[in-house]
């Protein structure tokens, strides 16, 4: 409780300072006292309340009508906030010219001039048409209130149009992406095997049941030889999205479908979800491995629980976090090994182990640039292939969303892995 109570708290505090932020560049720098700003500031306030209100409450059925007006000014709010934050340079920048320009006015506005001489005496330095002493420069309120308009123009229509983008990248049909990995153990009568990967599908208040329907069609288009799903598959519950995730049951794949826990599920009854995928048809890897035997050989699939069950799942059960040493000891040492991990940051302790590659997402690719540079301070590989202490390691995009139906930089995607010999 005081750990949900302490999220919210800092999530409040944080989307405050950030439309406060808002507010001062677009409404309080844009406009005069009075209506307008009255009507501005309001606002403001309210879609500050918003986002808060929106990540807490969407995960109630009741609720989902949040969903949409809320993500969608979270994102917009994101990127006025990127944007506006870019242009303070060049804002500064032309503040500090317009200064240093005004002075060099003021300065030779100021020169002496001699006043017209008293009759009988000489001519007297000064007078009336001497200009104001160079104590600064008071800015024009009328070019700092264009410009500040300007500029909340340009935020507003690039951060628009950038989610505009976003939105339907999110919303269209998964990318399909194909890469080759070769394994120095894998049998040459097994080259060419085939895992069609997704992760990330993040069935929710966002989505329905034909976003499921589309993945699972792209996926059997594949005629894949195993089926990969490496978490993050709901968010919500059994009860609420039971029937958009029906469609799972139709996936096919010449030696099996198999599933690992994502962080998601363990905010969503992992249990019941454990329970459910299982009745759709997917064999769900708990800690543990199997051997996949085809006609030109035998390859270890193992798979791993996500580390959220470290702290989320209840006793010390099956559920209870990653056990590497249960999924992967007592192997045979000539045998080459998939693991399934949600997370990329699984590969360090997988590389213990000698797994020759694991099959990841979490990391959405980033979601939306430049968010995707953040990500990279968490996660060793953020998007594609690359590598942990000798482990290969693949991280899929993500077939979905969290949060804002928005992908901006990182398309959803299906990835089809083609594992080689060497």
């Amino acid at each position: 409780m005081l750990a949900v109570l302490g999220f919210v708290g800092t999530l409040t505090f944080v989307t405050g300072l950030i439309h406060l932020y808002l507010w001062k560049r677009l409404i309080r720098d844009t406009t005069r006292a009075g209506g307008w700003r009255r009507a501005g500031t309001l606002a403001t306030a309210a879609l500050a309340v918003l986002v808060p209100v929106t990540l807490v409450s969407t995960r109630s059925a009741g609720m989902s009508w949040l969903a949409w007006p809320g993500y969608v000014w979270l994102a917009v709010m994101f990127y006025l906030l990127v944007v506006l934050v870019v242009l303070e340079v060049p804002l500064l920048t032309v503040r500090l010219l317009a200064r240093v320009r005004a002075r060099q006015v003021t300065r030779v506005g100021a020169v002496p001039v001699a006043a017209p001489p008293a009759p009988g005496g000489p001519p007297v330095p000064g007078g009336p048409a001497a200009g104001p002493p160079d104590d600064g420069v008071a800015p024009d309120p009328g070019r700092r209130l264009l410009l500040a308009r300007a500029t909340a123009i340009v935020a507003g229509s690039t951060a628009a149009a950038i989610t505009g983008y976003g939105v339907r990248t999110a919303l269209g049909p998964p990318r399909l992406d194909r890469v080759q990995v070769p394994l120095a153990r894998l049998p040459r009568a097994m080259d060419g095997l085939r895992i069609a990967t997704v992760s990330d599908i993040h069935i929710g208040p966002l989505t329905g049941v034909a976003h499921t329907a589309r993945i699972v069609d792209l996926i059997n288009s594949l005629d894949a030889d195993l089926v990969a799903v490496v978490g993050d598959l709901v968010d919500g519950t059994v009860t609420e999205l039971g029937t958009v995730a029906a469609p799972l049951a139709r996936l096919r794949a010449r030696y099996g479908s198999f599933f690992v826990t994502g962080n998601h599920e363990y905010y969503s009854g992992v249990e019941e979800w454990v329970t459910e995928v299982d009745r759709l048809g997917l064999q769900v890897l708990v800690n543990e491995r199997r051997e996949i035997v085809t006609p030109g050989g035998v390859i270890d699939l193992a798979g791993v629980n996500d580390p959220t069950g470290e702290t989320m799942a209840p006793g010390s059960g099956p559920l209870a976090g990653p056990d590497y040493e249960r999924a992967l000891a007592d192997r045979h040492p000539d045998r080459p090994v998939v693991l399934l991990a949600h997370q990329p940051v699984q590969a360090a302790e997988a590389a213990r182990y000698g797994v020759d590659l694991q099959l990841s997402g979490h990391t959405h690719g980033g979601q939306i640039v430049p968010f995707n540079l953040a990500v990279r301070l968490a996660q060793p590989v953020v998007s594609g292939l690359g590598e942990v202490d000798g482990t290969q390691v693949y991280v899929t995009n993500g077939a979905g969303f969290w949060g804002p139906p928005v992908r901006v930089g990182a398309p959803p995607q299906v990835s089809l892995v083609e594992l080689r010999t060497r």
